[in-house]
């Protein structure tokens, strides 16, 4: 099979972009990738580092006459977040992606892209592979940032010598980052109690909320998109009032990733046989009153109820699935628990007019056995803000009994007043394009923080091509902005040189 990319410009960065995506690389399965790079620089003759966690360090000579400048550090990520449609049949785990390219814009079929951050380690393969004007280089390819940046919170640093770091992981064209908020990531444990029988005369049904746009839980939080998982609790809260004795959950699944906003959400219950019709109608009408209040933002939200094939009049026997319903009260403490936890936005900057402070998002809802799990990601620009909202949360769910644990916690990126490496970007923008660079801080998380809080001094900005709903099967990425992107990379290389 040919490559799609051939012919593509920039042609030394997209043939590693192509032999990437047929690596599958998403959080928590980067071993293959990872040893993919070490065998990348074995080949080539080059110094590498390949820890336990498997994050790469692959080192490359200044070029000739270059020896004296200083040592700069490349950065990005070997790990992607994977979402698929639900019609999509791709095995993410086991299969390469399918890549579709279309007028001049590149994505995947029915499944995120990996243009975050595949671009940020080609544009490094490509560097380590060619003959360019730049000082030593210490490339950084770092796992499983999509789960919490464990990969750089766990690297030993202290080899590093570049004190200027550029790392590749920004989707905006022209916007360069010189500051990230910090985060953490929390799970609220709700004990459940079952019952061995399902009440006579029902029947299975899976309620699904669907439709909705999704996006990251950082960059598209100030968007008021919906998140599944919270319109979970306002329509099992809707159905309980109609159904108070009539229905019984016996599991809830919603989103795969703590840092995308929740596009599906299924609750699998079962409801009297006598009450269904009822049900039907209080969906069919909060459907409509959904679709009224987040019309602009997600116009298209569903809400469908299934059978799924189940009659309730014989004991409901332990399995895989598990189908034995929630106690009434642990199916009301968990819709009352849903409807009760906050979401979005908490608090916008006050000396940075239409930036996000705070925020947090019900990325994933699962249930066991034992306990139904809700994993939130905390984001804010504020330490002491992240870590008085990860307490209301503790506060706010103890009157359920739950547990909270927190995990994953990374520092804030703070902003440098002073940033040679900065004005080394800006100039060399404004001369390719014509116009000033924006410089801004963002509300998602950058490694920038944690190379900063393990280096001090280190200068640090963050920049890439222009890339378009990451982190859902929309994912895309322009690749004139890729080549452009690559251009202006060779030339900050350079004057760093000289």
């Amino acid at each position: 099979m040919g490559r799609i990319l051939e012919g593509c410009e920039p042609k030394e960065v997209l043939r590693f972009f192509e032999e990437l995506s047929a690596i599958p690389h998403g959080s928590g399965n980067t071993d293959m990738i990872s040893d993919h790079l070490v065998h990348f620089a074995e080949v080539r003759g080059l110094s590498y580092e390949q820890d336990e966690l498997g994050n790469v360090i692959i080192r490359k000579p200044a070029a000739p006459g270059h020896e004296n400048a200083p040592a700069v550090i490349l950065q990005g990520h070997m790990d992607m977040v994977c979402e698929k449609k639900p019609d999509c049949t791709l095995d993410m785990e086991n299969e390469g992606l399918r890549l579709k390219l279309q007028d001049g814009v590149l994505s995947a079929d029915g499944t995120t892209l990996g243009g975050d951050d595949g671009i940020a380690v080609a544009y490094m393969m490509a560097l380590l592979d060619g003959d360019y004007v730049h000082p030593s280089l210490e490339c950084v390819f770092t796992v499983d940032e999509e789960i919490g940046m464990l990969g750089a919170a766990g690297m030993n640093m202290s080899g590093l010598k570049g004190r200027m770091l550029l790392n590749i992981d920004n989707e905006v064209e022209g916007l360069l980052l010189c500051g990230c908020a910090g985060g953490a990531s929390t799970s609220i444990f709700l004990p459940l109690t079952r019952e061995d029988r399902a009440f006579p005369d029902s029947e299975v049904m899976v309620l699904s909320i669907s439709g909705l746009l999704g996006g990251h839980s950082g960059i598209e939080i100030n968007k008021g998109r919906a998140n599944a998982n919270i319109l979970m609790g306002r329509v099992l809260q809707a159905l309980l009032k109609k159904l108070p004795h009539e229905m019984r959950i016996y599991g809830l699944a919603g989103g795969t990733k703590d840092n995308a906003i929740t596009a599906l959400s299924e609750c699998k219950m079962w409801i009297a046989e006598s009450s269904k019709q009822d049900a039907f109608r209080v969906l069919e009408d909060l459907q409509r009153v959904l679709r009224e209040e987040y019309g602009a933002q997600d116009p298209d939200i569903s809400l469908s109820l299934i059978p799924g094939k189940e009659k309730g009049n014989a004991p409901v026997m332990t399995n895989p699935e598990n189908r034995r319903p929630f106690s009434e009260m642990t199916t009301r403490r968990a819709i009352w628990l849903l409807r009760s936890l906050p979401y979005g936005v908490q608090k916008m900057s006050f000396q940075i007019p239409g930036f996000v402070e705070t925020s947090l998002n019900l990325g994933t809802l699962t249930t066991t056995e034992e306990m139904m799990r809700a994993c939130f990601l905390i984001r804010s620009s504020r330490n002491s803000e992240k870590e008085e909202l990860i307490s209301r949360l503790e506060a706010l769910t103890a009157v359920f009994s739950c547990k909270v644990i927190t995990e994953g916690d990374y520092p804030a990126w703070e902003y440098r007043e002073i940033s040679p490496l900065r004005e080394v970007m800006k100039t060399c923008y404004r001369e390719q394009y014509g116009e000033d660079m924006r410089v801004e801080t963002i509300h998602a998380g950058v490694e920038c923080g944690i190379f900063s809080d393990h280096i001090p001094g280190i200068d640090a900005i963050s920049f890439g091509p222009q890339m378009n709903d990451i982190h859902t099967p929309r994912e895309s990425m322009d690749l004139a902005s890729a080549e452009r992107t690559w251009k202006l990379l060779l030339r900050v290389l350079e004057v760093l040189a000289c």
